[in-house]
């Protein structure tokens, strides 16, 4: 019961946090990769149902969906959704290139794991009071470096200072998550970067700053312009009204 609950608070938390993120963003650039927050947060709400199926307190129809759920995010829709995210923040240079080549690794990863899922079922259960998704067509080991490439690999070749820590911090959990208990990486792995993705919210925040100075800085050099031109217009009008033929 206690891990019920804490799934569902973990998600209640970082849903807020998700849409807080998403009121942030100031260009449309940002949207893929503000909505990670969210995202993790719908997956730890997803995760909570997969307890309640293990549980029996619901069937074993909506055990079977969320697990599935669960699994395609994590291992089939991250590999290409990471790097696209960050591929779109990147600014022109190689390394945006490098980003669009991860991009379309992680898109043909993303199909292969996707098609492995769908014919595969995968098999969950508990051990060691941790959640096990036990799905062999995926457990391969260059599935595996693919996927650590795409999604932390992505985030640490970025210009973007905060976003390589978040992508240090995921890559340290992950060596962490499966050294401790490698029987639970995709479950214990997503709890910890969705932990992590929370700070997110303070790198927008960040950016929305910026964004808002520059703004202002911009509007304040168009109100001198205005200002000069109307001033010089006041100055000329008379003159000009002076050249007007006059009637009588």
């Amino acid at each position: 019961m206690l891990f019920i609950v804490a799934n569902f608070t973990l998600a209640g938390i970082l849903l807020g946090i998700g849409i807080l993120t998403l009121r942030k963003v100031s260009t449309p650039n940002e949207w893929v990769f503000a909505t990670l927050p969210l995202l993790f947060g719908l997956h730890q709400f997803d995760q909570g149902f997969v307890w309640l199926g293990l549980y029996g307190f619901v069937g074993s129809h909506t055990l079977h969906i969320t697990a599935t759920l669960f699994v395609f995010y994590a291992q089939a829709a991250l590999p290409f959704w990471v790097p696209l995210a960050v591929w779109l923040l990147e600014p022109r240079g190689a390394k945006r290139h490098l980003l669009g080549l991860l991009t379309l690794i992680g898109a043909a990863l993303a199909v292969y794991v996707a098609w492995r899922l769908a014919v595969t079922p995968t098999q969950v259960y508990v051990h060691h009071s941790s959640l096990v998704y036990d799905n062999p067509a995926t457990q391969h080991l260059w599935v595996a470096v693919l996927y650590i490439l795409t999604t932390c690999g992505a985030l640490i070749i970025s210009r973007s200072v905060p976003i390589q820590i978040f992508g240090w911090l995921n890559l340290l959990g992950l060596t962490v998550v499966f050294i401790v208990a490698h029987y639970s990486f995709t479950a214990l792995w997503c709890l910890y970067a969705a932990l992590v993705s929370g700070v997110l919210y303070l790198y927008f925040i960040e950016r929305r700053i910026a964004f808002l100075r520059v703004l202002r800085q911009t509007e304040t050099h168009l109100e001198l312009r205005a200002a000069e031109e109307l001033d010089r217009l006041n100055r000329h009008l008379p003159r000009l009204r002076k050249l007007l033929p006059r009637d009588g």
